[in-house]
């Protein structure tokens, strides 16, 4: 069947991600072939000291990507969509949406940027005995608690960005398993929230204004595969404000964008892992078995189908080397030249290979915001060299680079060589990613082991959510790697970077003066 003919009968998959300055969307086939995309550009806000992005920018943002969608469907096929085979929602993990019983946000949308909650995180990481980030929902929570909100003794409900809007879209309050262990540990022998766990909690929550046990504020778990609800008319018209759309297309569970990350990338499967290098950044490593110990640093997590990932996440990668471009295209504009934007990334990115292993000791700190794995509740931008470094183009670019995985390198050392996690092979994708042979390279070196890029990477979390909205349609018995395997990547191309011993060496002696050097980055959060 023809592109134009699937689409027209309503049989291709669409999936929607709200990304951190990105909304996009992809409409594919059963076999993952991207038919058409869609977009829309948007930036979180900080209001009264809590970064966020309004209800009414979600549902525009969410209007205005289905639209570009169904332009570039009706520019390809000259059709109007009607109806899909099944949709699918996925947004940045954790954050804070909590609701009473008439429906209405009772505070603005806490995203997982706010670095606020470090006391309700640390109480619970001891209390659990389990990681407890401060970017979960369940530490926006407890961390309102114990601030004595106003708005704690009417919630009725809370969830994550992307279980918000499939709620608006369905009716049903659910999650993916992979998004809600994000909001509150799994017990994997159940797949579901970890009860012990959940009645630790009441018992903390007994001297506070919480009307209600934690168990009836979360959502439904769901696994990779499961029928999360279908499209209601209210919900046609939230995404769809031409009207064109049908109700009652089934949607899959909701899930976030490190679970659909791993899916758009194929590394669902144990000793695999991907790495997403955008405007934040993480890894994550599908684990064989349990860590040893608690690790602040090493969130606990699962795939959309519900296995054990270890997994570092960091606030801070691309944005300071977007930074530095815009610098090198004003120099370019004061000769009067008009410099392509992406070949400057391009040129930027590769000249980067030609600085030092060590970039010749200059030393950068790209933390915009704070970093909880290195213990930074709020960030400061240092570039920091002596005379005797060795300050080139080459080697700040480099540096550049290594910052963005700087402390991410942090976070999986203590995976990858305290605990001895095996990792065959690591995929990346996002941004970091797009200039073939550079940051394959870097983070081949950061991680010393290979790292691969799909011809498909850069579709991302959305085209991810496609497929999972695909899987639950065709899976046919088969799991969800094995479906993935199979089906979907079966004659996948991708760039694959072994690591170079020189580069790695360079990278580890960059790490250990990043790691004396953070007294600096200390110094300048504090005076500046």
């Amino acid at each position: 069947m023809g592109a134009k003919e699937l689409i027209e009968e309503g049989k291709a998959y669409l999936g929607i991600e709200f990304g951190s300055t990105r909304i996009k969307a992809v409409a594919c086939d059963e076999a993952g072939e991207v038919l058409a995309i869609g977009g829309f550009g948007w930036e979180n806000s900080l209001k009264d000291g809590i970064w966020t992005y309004s209800e009414e920018e979600i549902f525009n943002g969410l209007k205005a990507c289905y639209s570009d969608l169904a332009k570039d469907i009706k520019d390809k096929y000259g059709i109007i969509v009607t109806s899909f085979a099944g949709i699918g929602i996925s947004a940045m993990m954790h954050g804070y949406l909590a609701f009473d019983a008439s429906n209405n946000l009772l505070v603005p949308f806490r995203t997982w940027r706010n670095t606020i909650t470090g006391e309700a995180a640390g109480i619970l990481t001891k209390e659990f005995d389990y990681n407890i980030p401060q970017r979960w929902s369940i530490s926006h929570l407890y961390q309102a608690m114990l601030n004595k909100e106003e708005h704690v003794k009417d919630i009725d409900f809370f969830t994550t960005l992307a279980g918000f809007v499939h709620w608006k879209l369905t009716g049903r309050k659910v999650l993916g398993v992979g998004d809600a262990s994000g909001m509150f540990p799994i017990d994997m022998s159940t797949g579901n929230y970890d009860e012990k766990m959940i009645a630790k909690f009441d018992v903390l929550a007994k001297e506070t204004a919480l009307a209600k046990g934690l168990k009836d504020l979360l959502p439904e778990v769901l696994n990779a595969g499961e029928n999360a609800g279908y499209l209601t008319e209210e919900g046609a018209n939230l995404l769809d404000e031409s009207g064109s759309l049908k109700a009652g297309i089934p949607l899959c569970p909701p899930e976030g964008d490190a679970g659909t990350g791993m899916v758009a990338t194929n590394s669902v499967k144990k000793r695999t892992g991907n790495i997403s290098a955008g405007t934040s950044v993480f890894a994550m490593v599908v684990l064989e078995k349990e860590l040893s110990k608690v690790y602040p640093e090493i969130d606990l997590v699962t795939t959309p189908d519900g296995a054990l990932v270890g997994m570092v996440h960091c606030n801070n990668c691309t944005s300071e080397i977007n930074n530095w471009v815009k610098i090198f295209k004003e120099y370019s504009e004061l000769f009067g030249m008009n410099v392509d934007m992406n070949e400057l990334f391009t040129k930027l990115y590769s000249v980067s290979l030609d600085g030092e292993a060590d970039c010749g000791g200059v030393l950068l700190y790209n933390y915009l915001s704070g970093e909880p794995v290195t213990g930074f509740e709020k960030g400061a931008l240092v570039l920091a060299r002596t005379a005797n470094d060795n300050f080139t183009l080459a080697n700040l670019m480099r540096s550049n680079l290594y910052s963005a995985m700087a402390t991410l390198k942090v976070g999986l050392d203590l995976m990858l060589k305290k605990e001895g996690v095996c990792v065959d092979e690591m995929y990346g994708h996002g941004g970091y990613f797009k200039t073939k042979g550079v940051g394959t390279k870097i983070a081949a070196a950061a991680i010393n082991a290979p790292v691969s890029v799909m011809e498909t990477a850069s579709e991302g979390g959305a085209w991810g959510i496609a497929l999972l909205a695909a899987y639950m349609d065709k899976k046919n018995g088969k799991s969800l790697s094995e479906y993935l395997s199979d089906v979907i990547f079966k004659n996948a191309k991708c760039e694959k970077c072994m690591p170079d011993a020189s580069d790695v060496a360079g990278f580890d002696a960059y790490i250990e003066k990043y790691k004396a050097g953070l007294a600096i980055e200390k110094a300048a959060v504090d005076v500046l």
